[in-house]
């Protein structure tokens, strides 16, 4: 299962004829065809196995269509918001019906033809609504004519799409190594040193690719074409056609389409791509940069500022495709010009912190004299950390932290707390820590000592599982989600694969279960279960349960990873 992105296709729709036919793989019917610009007119063709870019107006939807020709044919598409979040749906239409003249060879008119599909609503396949790169795969859909439908209400945007009936054999986008996160190696006050693993795509199956980085001041990215809207909004792709011009749809330098001689000639993002090993710099632009540096996968970002938290992503990208997958980004804050100082901890609010590997960050916290106890929060994202808090020059408290942990202490008038954070020796900690003198109020959700998920073995079935979890005397929000995994799946890999202080927004819509509120006074009773239907006999899923607090901070249980039944 391979993530798809597309940008800018105005093709058009051929309702049905006799004569006419929708593009297909053989390409040179499909450059004969789209040299009779009659045959597309107003409407819009997806290419299959062809990335196309498109641009939407605000509050306008678009259509496009595409025709299998086959039952039981594999289809995937996929949609990728490039600067804003679009709501999208993809459904079956019935083909219009032929000629009514009997034996006349006359079809209906183009008109009727198109007034006909467009007043049939179809079977809804998929819909999805947000700024994931987003899909919908099926190994065995039936023959029609498919309909895509997407809207962008927040502004007008530009988007890619791609669809196949060969997503087996295609595998345009490169794939992700089993650790896809983005480590930072180095850290100093005006460099980044990060590396990651490589992708399978250059290892094994020994395709082309390059990597680019990008580094932001402002937050991290999903796809690189979300990076390219965001550098330049005149040239990230073309430029945004004007209501009421008849631009011609058949610029295909715009699209990304290969021209006669070669593939290769292809632009990387628009831009000439650079040769492999060597920098490929994109026009300066504030607060976010991008480089493209050939198939190494360690990289130093210099230039940086001291002091400052950067955001940084990786895309692999198919040298032939140009098509991108994006890794899981990170973020670190650059060392201070002049001796690391002490960062000031504010009662009740959440503050964000970083520690390079084997390194140590001190905080300090200067609750209101009058105090009478001080809760200290702590959640580590990745790797443990341990802290250490004195109290006016006394140690009070000395503690490996791994996943989220509270510490209270008692309180002492007028008194200072010195917090030192220091980080492992196998890699940099990113953690989020809150100090409060009023518990009550929070941004934390409470949680009980027991965070595991349980699984009920005798009551698995080849469709569904059964699980528990404990809750607290507060009421929270519970989310689980659900994930198919290899059946190799261990422990270290759950570890490995996200930062665990992302929230359930970072997931994707069709891993949601459901939702639900629950607590109780008796916390010997504040248990919940939940039976998760609709799985696959034979297959693992990893279960995530997320709680998520009044101030809006979501924690993630411990992952669990169950098995449905073979035979049942």
């Amino acid at each position: 299962m391979v993530p798809l992105h597309w940008c800018m296709l105005w093709l058009l729709l051929p309702l049905s004829s006799r004569t006419q036919k929708l593009p297909t793989r053989d390409e040179e019917l499909f450059q004969m065809q789209i040299r009779d610009k009659a045959f597309f007119h107003d409407s819009s063709v997806i290419p299959d196995g062809a990335e196309i870019s498109s641009y939407l107006f605000r509050d306008t939807p678009k259509r496009y269509f595409f025709v299998v020709e086959e039952d039981n044919t594999p289809l995937s598409v996929t949609v990728t918001p490039c600067d804003a979040p679009l709501e999208w749906k993809l459904s079956l239409q019935e083909l219009p019906e032929e000629a009514s003249g009997e034996g006349s060879g006359d079809p209906e008119p183009l008109d009727q033809q198109k007034q006909q599909i467009i007043n049939e609503e179809g079977t809804e396949l998929f819909s999805y609504k947000g700024n994931d790169v987003e899909y919908f795969i099926s190994s065995s859909s039936p023959s029609g004519l498919y309909q895509l439908e997407l809207l962008s209400t927040e502004k007008d945007t530009h988007f890619k799409v791609y669809a196949t009936t060969t997503p087996e054999s295609d595998q345009p986008y490169p794939e992700l190594p089993y650790d896809p996160r983005v480590d930072v190696t180095s850290l100093g006050r005006t460099t980044v040193t990060l590396a990651w693993k490589p992708s399978p795509t250059a290892s094994v199956l020994k395709q082309p690719i390059q990597y680019c980085v990008v580094v932001s001041r402002e937050h991290n990215f999903k796809s690189l074409c979300a990076v390219e809207a965001k550098l330049s909004a005149d040239d990230a792709f073309m430029m945004a056609p004007k209501p009421g011009l008849d631009f011609s749809p058949f610029d295909f330098a715009h699209f990304g389409f290969a021209s006669e001689n070669s593939a290769k000639e292809r632009s990387f993002l628009t831009k000439p791509s650079p040769k492999l090993g060597r920098h490929a710099h994109s026009r300066p632009k504030a607060d976010i940069q991008k480089v493209c540096i050939g198939n190494k996968n360690i990289f130093t970002v210099s230039d940086l500022k001291p002091d400052t938290q950067y955001y940084f992503d990786v895309f692999v990208a198919n040298s032939d495709s140009n098509m991108s997958t994006a890794y899981l980004g990170t973020f670190a804050r650059t060392k201070e010009e002049a001796k690391q100082k002490t960062v000031e901890l504010k009662d009740g609010k959440v503050t964000d912190v970083f520690v390079k590997r084997k390194g140590a960050k001190f905080l300090r916290f200067a609750p209101v004299p009058s105090h009478q106890k001080v809760t200290f929060f702590v959640h580590s994202c990745l790797d443990a950390v341990q802290i250490q808090v004195r109290r006016d020059g006394k140690l009070l408290l000395s503690q490996n932290v791994e996943g989220i942990r509270q510490f209270q202490l008692r309180g002492k008038p007028k008194a200072k707390y010195l917090i030192r954070l220091k980080g492992n020796k196998k890699g940099a900690s990113m953690l989020k820590i809150l100090a409060t003198t009023r518990p009550s109020k929070q941004s934390f959700p409470s949680l009980p000592e027991d965070r595991r998920i349980k699984a009920f073995d005798k009551l698995r079935t080849c469709s569904s599982v059964t699980v528990a979890w404990l809750g607290t005397q507060e009421r929270n929000k519970f989310c689980i989600y659900k994930k198919e995994v290899d059946d190799n799946y261990n422990e270290d890999q759950k570890k490995r694969e996200q930062n665990q202080c992302l929230g359930p927004d970072t997931r994707k819509k069709s891993e949601k279960v459901l939702c639900k509120y629950f607590h109780s006074q008796n916390l010997q009773k504040a248990v919940t279960t939940e039976t998760i239907k609709g799985l696959q006999p034979g297959k693992s899923y990893l279960l995530d349960v997320y709680v998520t607090g009044h101030g809006g901070h979501s924690v993630k249980y411990q992952s669990k990873v169950v098995k449905t039944r073979k035979v049942c």
